[in-house]
Order: structure tokens, then sequence, then C-alpha cells
């Protein structure tokens, strides 16, 4: 039986009931123990409190992966608050957009990082519903007095008592919305998935068991926080396990290699081509990384010689690959026991309390290995979208299953494959062509370390695929020879008629590319 009943504030007050003195989170050597990152949680609470913040009322958090980011988050909760975490990528214009749809009324920001001042591009497009800026970090500008330090926020709430946050604390319930997290808008425009504390806790607690996170593990975090992958499978899974987080707000390939050699990190997830960029470094060569135990990854395309490269050059001792999507959190994920090969070419099985079934295009269930529609239901499925009932319904079935987007096929043991986003496939020639098929077809050659496969209109075949390219440095093959070795490692439909040779793919936070970007 799934417990449904815990929230988000329970398990930090639980963690530090267990582990008091152990070190929650390590930032770049600013660390707090589960106290105290409990007691910072609190008083962030009396704050939010004192600023007028009531159940339900929602708050948002635009920054990197920082320490603040986590106890204003939980104290936000502890208020009753639903936490509403912005891209760091996002722009002033597409931030005040999610702000305004989420009627935020506070948020929390830096002034600086990777040289953009966030307040500063919210000037044109801050929306009335925000009351107060917080600055976690940085300068605060003295022009406006709706923007205000993280000391001024906390010393507000020095007039709020203990008994009126346990009163906050003890109103919610497993089934109050802990927060309301957008789309990625790779397909469309952002939409708002309300998750509530009691789906979101037991679904990453299954997560954690699946991977053996425990409280001996130093989990560095590079996946960013306004995600699922960095909020809920990070630092949440951290509190969960009593594993101390390690938050890092930028990804570069020698300075994570640094980072595990001398913060002997055990736990790293992330996107495919944060390893491949790890096995790319040159740093490589001059790093200790015996103390790795674990990886987690997923997407369409894994290779099975980057599974086979993380364990025998990166030394992990155990890799994971998964399936999740912002609407329902994780689906599936790989075992402890399961081989390479499995690795390699799945998500791994649904978790403890969720279905998985692949449909046609007629809804009728597909035999094991048949690629169709992949639909999911289970407690993990989201409350629905924010001020949208009619996408929620175009989403979710009477009978609650989730249309993922996404295509794939599952085998009789009952392991996912991905294969595609269906709004990615294309027809070529009356054959069906599913780019992330063809990518990791196109990734087996020996010179392209990263590829992208979008379509254009041909006259003759309806469409054709486009191959954008990464070549290996020091490789110079012309295109004539790629495509003959193409055409002997895959059926001819499947070939990508055009070729485009870049120096990188536009990515997500979560490491998907963005295509739309790449289409012309």
């Amino acid at each position: 039986m799934i417990d449904l009943t815990q929230t988000i504030p329970d398990i930090i007050i639980d963690a530090a009931d267990q582990w008091p003195e152990r070190i929650a989170i390590d930032d770049h050597g600013i660390t707090l123990t589960f106290e105290e990152l409990k007691n910072r949680s609190k008083e962030a609470a009396k704050g939010f409190i004192a600023s007028g913040l009531k159940a339900d009322d929602r708050f948002a958090i635009w920054a990197p992966n920082i320490h603040e980011w986590v106890w204003i988050a939980i104290g936000g909760m502890m208020a009753g608050g639903i936490l509403v975490p912005l891209n760091t990528r996002y722009r002033g214009i597409e931030a005040g957009d999610i702000l305004n749809r989420s009627h935020s009324q506070l948020l929390f920001t830096v002034s600086n990082f990777l040289d953009t001042d966030y307040i500063k591009l919210l000037d044109e497009y801050k929306p009335e519903c925000v009351h107060e800026i917080i600055v976690l970090r940085g300068h605060l500008s003295n022009d406006d007095a709706h923007v205000n330090s993280l000391k001024t926020f906390i010393t507000r709430g020095h007039g709020v008592t203990d008994q009126q946050v346990d009163e906050c604390i003890c109103a919610l319930s497993g089934d109050s919305l802990s927060d309301i997290m957008y789309t990625s808008g790779t397909t469309g425009a952002p939409k708002g998935v309300m998750s509530n504390h009691g789906q979101v806790v037991a679904s990453f607690k299954l997560w954690a068991a699946a991977v053996g996170l425990n409280d001996q593990d130093r989990y560095l975090i590079v996946n960013p926080f306004f995600h699922t992958f960095g909020f809920k499978a990070g630092w949440l899974a951290c509190l969960i396990t009593g594993a101390t987080a390690f938050p890092e707000p930028v990804f570069d390939a020698d300075t994570i290699l640094e980072a595990i050699d001398e913060k002997q990190i055990s736990v790293l997830p992330g996107a495919p081509t944060v390893f491949q960029s790890l096995l790319n470094s040159p740093q490589l060569n001059h790093t200790i990384l015996n103390s790795l135990r674990c990886a987690v990854t997923g997407a369409a395309s894994v290779p099975q010689q980057l599974v086979r490269d993380m364990k025998k050059i990166l030394g992990f001792k155990e890799v994971y690959t998964g399936y999740g999507l912002t609407e329902c959190g994780v689906v599936s994920i790989c075992r402890q026991d399961d081989d390479l090969e499995t690795i390699a070419n799945t998500a791994g099985c649904a978790i403890d309390g969720v279905e998985i079934k692949i449909l046609d295009n007629n809804n009728q269930c597909l035999p094991s290995g048949e690629i169709g529609n992949i639909f999911v239901k289970g407690f993990n499925v989201m409350q629905g979208y924010l001020d949208d009932p009619q996408a929620s319904e175009q989403m979710i079935d009477q009978e609650g299953w989730l249309n993922t987007g996404d295509i794939g096929w599952q085998n009789a043991n009952g392991y996912v494959k991905i294969t595609d986003r269906a709004k990615d496939m294309y027809i070529s020639g009356g054959f069906n062509c599913y780019p992330a098929e063809i990518e990791n077809l196109l990734l087996r050659n020996p010179s392209i370390t990263d590829a992208a496969v979008t379509s254009m209109h041909d006259d003759r075949l309806g469409k054709v695929g486009v191959a954008h390219i990464i070549l290996k440095e020091g490789e110079q093959p012309s295109p004539d020879t790629l495509r003959n070795w193409f055409r002997e490692h895959m059926a001819n439909y499947k070939v990508p008629r055009v070729l485009h040779f870049v120096t990188s793919l536009p990515r997500n936070a979560s490491g998907k590319v963005q295509k739309f970007l790449l289409k012309q």
C-alpha cells in the first residue's frame, strides 16, 4: 500500500529527528546540518506568514542551485504556500507570463547569475500579482520599494511564533498542493502541472529506494532545482534518505570532475550529455573517481557504448536509466540486477502503484514489443493543469490514464522503451520514422559524438530526415562517407537526406534538444 499522507515539511522534520548532526547541504563550503536546515526552513516560514502568505497562495523561486533555494521552498510549504519554480533560462517576458498565470505573490530570485540580473529582466514584465521580490543573493536596488533583501524578509518574521508555524504545518495533508511546475515548452506554451505533497513524497521514496540512495551517499546535483530531476529526484530525495546534497549552479565538465574528486561524490544523476561531456573532458585523465557509486540517466537515445563507458571509464558501479515527465514525476526505472543491455535499451519497469500500457492510434492495446502511444495510470499522475481543465481532460481520461505524448514499446517483463515524442515522428515514403531511433543509430558511428534528427518537406517522399551532427574532435568524414555508413546500418528510408555539421545543439535545462530551434 502506497502511503500518500506525508508532506514535504514532514520529511525535513523526520530527517532532522533521524540525522540532526549530519550534513544535509554542502553549498561550496557553506554547510547546513539537517537540524539547521529544518530551523532555517521554519525561520523562512515565519517570514512567509508575516508577509501575508496564506494557505494555497503561490510563491515563486527564480534562482540557480543554491542552498537558499531549498529552505525557502520548504519554508513556503510549511506556511501552506504552493511553490512555483522558474527556469533560470527564461527571459523577462517568459518569467512574467508564468508569474502572472500562476498568481504568484512573492518572488525569490538573485540579482546576478551568469551576468544576468533577473530583477532587471522583469522591469517591463512584472505582473501586479507579485507584491514583493526578495533577493536571495546579489546586490539590492534602492529605487524599488517592492524589492527587499533576504535578511529583511527573515527579520520580518521574528514576531511570528513557533506555534503559528506548527499550526500551518499541521493544517497540511498529503492532498495539499505542493508545487506547480511548468512544462518545458519544447512543443508549445508551458502548462502549469499541479502536484500534491503525498504523491510527490511517495514517488521519490520509491525512486530513491530503486537506486539505493542512502545516508552515506554524497549527491552532486547538477540537474536544476526548477526541474523535477533536480528538485524531487534531487534535494528532496536527499532529505528522504539522509544523503548529503552538493548543489552545483552551473554545469562545467572540468569543475564537476574536480568536485567528484574533492568531495568524494558517490551519486551523480544527469542527462546523457552530462556523462558524455565528462568522458570528453581533458581533466578526466587527472581525476580520481573511485568514490562514484551510482549514476541515473534517461533519454530516448542512450547508446550502449555510453553505458559501458560510464561503468568502465568513469567507474560507476551502478548505472540506472529511467523515465519520467513533469505530469507524473517518475514513471519507471531499471533495477539493481538489470544487465547492461536492459539498462541501455529500456527505461526500466513501472514503480509500485503505477501502470503502463501501449495503445495504437485507435486506442487499442498493443502486444509486447509493438510500438505505440504510452499511457500511464497511478497515484503519481498530476492533479491537472492550472486553470486549464480542457487541457487536463485531453491528457487524462475518465479512468485516470495519462496520455504521455511519448511513443514506445513494452516487453513481456514490463520494461518500457521510449522511442520518441509523438509530435516528432514523421512519415517518409509511407514509412514511420522515429527521430530518436535514428539518432541512436547515428551515435554508433565512431566519428559522431552527438546528433539530433528533424524533418523537412520533400515533394516525392512527403518528408525526409535532417541530421544535425556534432563530430568528435579531430574527425572530418565527408558527407558521402557518412551517408554510406548510414545506409549500411539502417533501412534506407531512415537515412537522413540532409546533413548539417554543428558545434552544439540547443538543449533545455533537462538536456532535451529543442528541435523547434533546429527546424528552418
